[in-house]
């Protein structure tokens, strides 16, 4: 019972913060401490040494005094200091980290198994917790990645893949960023890298995407057919009103072909004789 206890009290102050009750500290805690700091003035300047520590602007030190997190979080940046024998520290970098998600083999909601690999961008925003509670925060965040990658593509299917990358990466940021976050980790973005697809479906799509073109490019040509055959239908119309016109045409025809560069013998007619082919309006 007293250990079940200790642990309560433990994930109930994981900082380590005194709550104003006993928090387990008994008189062999103290007497370590004293003989500790009395062996740090002896060997002085000596133990300067090993006592003062120093992390960078983007860093953070965990310090842990006989098994138990000191009180006031991460020491950083700059210098600190431990005490000789009692105290164990940990550095934890701040900045951002990238990683590739290796390519996972998907089956998409239309049953069709694609490779899909990503990008996932994240930092550990509260040193204290990624040391505390999870052993490696950065290995279960890629192993926690995989895993999101394969269930959120997992709902799509293959179109949403290829043309909704963007709302798939926001989902998948959203979702570990809120699995990650009891492990004091922020993840930044998340960017779907590459999709994969089957040889035999590659080409699919290919005679897909041929055909469409080709359909495409036949109904274009049926209609400006339509609309060459009724503006035909129209000069027709307007010829065959007035006579005076069926000679300017004749004529500017005749003046088309002589004005190109080549071997053809122009025999003009008389109108006249050419309107006797044409039919009586009457």
């Amino acid at each position: 019972m007293a250990k079940t206890a200790d642990i309560e009290m433990a994930n109930s102050n994981p900082q380590g913060e005194s709550n104003g009750e006993d928090d387990g500290r008994g008189v062999c805690y103290y007497v370590l401490t004293a003989l500790s700091i009395l062996v740090f003035i002896c060997t002085l300047p000596f133990s300067l040494c090993f006592c003062l520590k120093i992390v960078q602007e983007y860093e953070r030190a965990v310090i842990f005094r006989l098994g138990r997190l000191l009180p006031g979080g991460a020491k950083g940046p700059g210098l600190f200091f431990i005490l000789p024998c009692m105290d164990s520290y940990k550095k934890v970098d701040l900045r951002v980290v990238s990683f590739d998600v290796p390519p996972q083999e998907i089956l998409t909601k239309d049953s069709v198994t694609v490779a899909v690999d990503a990008v996932v961008y994240f930092r550990i925003n509260n040193a204290t917790t990624s040391i505390t509670q999870v052993e490696d925060a950065n290995r279960s965040t890629r192993l926690l990645a995989q895993t999101t990658l394969r269930n959120v593509l997992g709902t799509k299917n293959l179109s949403e893949i290829l043309t909704e990358r963007d709302n798939i990466s926001h989902t998948m940021q959203s979702t570990l960023d809120e699995a990650t976050d009891p492990w004091g980790v922020k993840v930044e973005r998340v960017e779907v890298k590459d999709v994969r697809l089957p040889q035999q479906l590659q080409r699919a799509m290919a005679a897909e995407a041929e055909a469409t073109r080709e359909a495409r490019a036949k109904v274009i040509a049926a209609d400006g057919e339509m609309n060459a055959s009724r503006s035909l239908k129209e000069a027709a119309d307007i010829i065959a009103e007035n006579s005076q016109a069926l000679q300017l045409r004749y004529l500017q025809t005749l003046t088309t072909i002589s004005a190109e560069k080549n071997s053809t013998i122009i025999f003009p007619l008389p109108i006249d004789f050419i309107s006797r082919f044409v039919p009586d309006s009457k």
